[in-house]
């Protein structure tokens, strides 16, 4: 539980990044509430590393997904520095004084990121010669935890393990499930141009597997839903003609009636 919370502190630093830009000039208080706000979110990102160190021999897919949320708020607290040190610059050039202790606060913080950043390159070599040391979780753990997390809401986790899975264990009996439910992730998301994609993969590589029928289903309606309506009409009515009686037969008609269009086609 504890690395998970990490996950979750990394992705409040990225949102305080991001809510944090600066434009402009601004008065000297706004700009020394922005450098206190900043000099928190720093300290912060130190302290989730540390935390992430002590982790590193635990979940590796977990470390990887937070390991990439802190380069991204790292970025954004780059271009949070720069634009702090051209307010600054700003105000100086305005008002026709130097703000020595701003300077070095700004300065200061500016040291901060570059240790931050020199951190965190240390951190990602250790994640790959950890990987690299420790042999893969097992299939089943893998698997069962790509299921709870899609279940749980967890997409971008369960995204990274049903992908491991296929990594590692791509010749085994639910690699096309693990494939499906990559699919299912982007649909879910509503990114249906990579559902289809990914649908297209089940289809293709595992044309006996038992995920076919829902592969073929939700291909179908990712393509209505992106406009592609006779491409999705044919792949809705493909499901009523393959399987019978299933329970995609039974959604497929459903969606051809919402559709207002036959179930099978005119001769």
């Amino acid at each position: 539980m504890r690395i998970r919370n990490i996950a979750v502190f990394s992705a409040a630093i990225f949102a305080g990044a991001v809510c944090g830009s600066l434009i402009g000039p601004r008065p000297v208080e706004a700009v020394a509430r922005e450098i206190i706000d900043l000099q928190r979110d720093v300290t912060s990102l130190l302290q989730g590393q540390k935390d992430l160190s002590n982790q590193m021999t635990q979940d590796h897919t977990v470390i990887k997904t937070i390991v990439g949320g802190f380069n991204d708020s790292i970025g954004r607290l780059s271009g949070n520095m720069g634009s702090l040190q051209k307010s600054v610059q700003d105000m100086q050039a305005n008002s026709g004084t130097r703000l020595d202790t701003m300077s070095t606060q700004v300065q200061g913080l500016s040291d901060n990121l570059e240790e931050i950043k020199s951190r965190l390159g240390k951190l990602n070599q250790q994640l790959v010669d950890l990987q690299n040391a420790v042999p893969a979780p097992s299939a089943d753990t893998l698997y069962s935890n790509g299921l709870r997390d899609i279940q749980s809401g967890k997409y971008e986790l369960a995204r990274a393990e049903f992908q491991d899975y296929l990594k590692y264990y791509g010749k085994t009996d639910l690699a096309s499930n693990a494939q499906f439910y990559i699919g299912e992730i982007a649909y879910r998301q509503k990114n249906y141009q990579q559902a289809i994609a990914e649908y297209d993969k089940v289809l293709n590589n595992y044309p006996r597997a038992i995920k076919v029928p829902p592969a073929l289903l939700h291909r179908g309606m990712a393509l209505v839903e992106l406009g592609q309506k006779s491409s999705g009409i044919r792949d809705l009515r493909e499901v009523v003609r393959r399987f019978p009686g299933s329970e995609e037969d039974r959604y497929a008609r459903a969606k051809l009636k919402e559709l207002g269009v036959a179930i099978s086609a005119s001769r």
